[in-house]
């Protein structure tokens, strides 16, 4: 698939000018274009449809609430009565607009960042220039939140086998907030030996980056093509 071979920093750059127009238009027709061209995307990439429902419904979980109120707050000619809560046209295109750009740029980033290793996205920032700190703290944001979450398994598993059960009441609580605090202390901990370590390695705080980053011909078919598509959402907003 070509968009599985894209050059990682083409990726980054297409998301980020992607997300930028789509969070522009302001029509909701455009809006649904966004999202039509988000959909090709996740398609071409080879995005898997269970991952990506997942990650759509914990979206549609957060706008959940701004969506349903956002009719009832902006004004506009009313179209429905909800006891003393009247909805408006506008308020409900706003809600529809919103919620089309949220799908299209999550959909948008599960094609062209979500289908590579998060080690390669920080290759690719650290190619276009962005301060070492910044690669560094997504480097080993992702290298970390494994570490965390094993180490959350095993305080989880040691609980169950002392008969362990969650309930509504205080040691429910007490445990809960134990486990917490634990997990803060070992992940400190884990931190400070990590950082000993590095330092008796020679680490100085600069990135060396090892990779086989080479732009060729097809990524710059590919990246013309994607820059139409993004030409085409911006023509078609304007219309």
């Amino acid at each position: 698939m070509p968009l599985r071979s894209f050059d990682p920093r083409g990726r980054l750059v297409a998301a980020v000018a992607f997300a930028i127009a789509a969070v522009a238009t302001d029509r909701v027709g455009s809006a649904a274009f966004a999202l039509a061209a988000a959909v090709a995307l996740a398609v071409l990439a080879g995005v898997r449809l269970g991952p990506a429902l997942r990650r759509l419904g914990a979206l549609e979980a957060t706008l959940a609430m701004m969506l349903a109120t956002l009719p009832f707050s902006v004004p506009g000619e009313p179209v429905l009565h909800v006891g003393p809560l009247v909805a408006s046209d506008a308020g409900l295109a706003r809600a529809a607009a919103v919620g089309l750009k949220a799908n299209a740029v999550v959909l948008a980033m599960l094609a062209l960042l979500g289908t590579q290793d998060a080690s390669r996205v920080g290759y690719a920032l650290h190619r276009l220039r962005v301060p070492d700190a910044l690669v560094h703290l997504l480097l080993f944001t992702v290298r970390y939140l494994g570490v965390l979450e094993a180490e959350y398994g095993r305080l989880r598993a040691a609980m169950r086998a002392r008969a362990f059960r969650p309930r509504t009441d205080a040691h429910t609580l007490r445990s809960l907030g134990h486990l917490v605090g634990m997990l803060l202390v070992r992940s400190a901990e884990r931190a400070e030996r990590v950082m000993a370590a590095m330092r008796c390695r020679g680490f100085t705080g600069r990135l060396y980056v090892l990779d086989d980053l080479r732009w060729r011909a097809a990524d710059s078919a590919v990246a013309a093509g994607l820059a139409l598509a993004i030409a085409a959402l911006v023509g078609v907003d304007r219309l």
